[in-house]
């Protein structure tokens, strides 16, 4: 099941979820991977988790991108804990309308391949559907 922490930006949504990151990586039996725009919290997070800079890959789309959270999960069956910051940046999308296909996707891959898939997006809890306000753990 995919979880979101959601708030404007500025609230805090990567604080909390650098805590989280924290906490899966002491707890951890299986992999954990942290999805970010670019390396700038590689030194907040400890180094069993694999950090991600989507930048470096070709991804221009929230197609793309679901494609490319697919092959992480295909290639790595140990991935227990999937971590993805600035969510709206990160999967090429403006605003959370556009983008609640794609979280949609990631809840079904969450649920059919057991990761738990955590991510923060900047938006308002009010601007999401119905089926993914039950998903909110954070609103700020």
């Amino acid at each position: 099941m995919i979880q979101l922490i959601v708030g404007e930006k500025g609230k805090g949504k990567t604080k909390i979820l650098l805590d989280k990151v924290a906490e899966a990586a002491a707890s951890a039996k299986g992999n954990v991977v942290f999805i970010d725009k670019d390396m700038s919290h590689i030194y907040e997070v400890k180094n069993t988790v694999r950090l991600v800079n989507i930048s470096e890959y070709a991804i221009t789309n929230g197609d793309e991108f679901t494609g490319f959270i697919s092959g992480l999960i295909a290639a790595d069956h140990d991935l227990e804990d999937l971590f993805i910051d600035r969510f709206l940046k990160v999967s090429f999308h403006q605003n959370v309308d556009d983008a609640v296909d794609v979280l949609r996707k990631l809840d079904s891959l969450s649920t059919k391949f057991d990761v738990r898939v955590i991510v923060s997006v900047s938006c308002d809890k009010t601007a999401l559907p119905d089926d993914l306000q039950d998903k909110v753990i954070e609103a700020l």
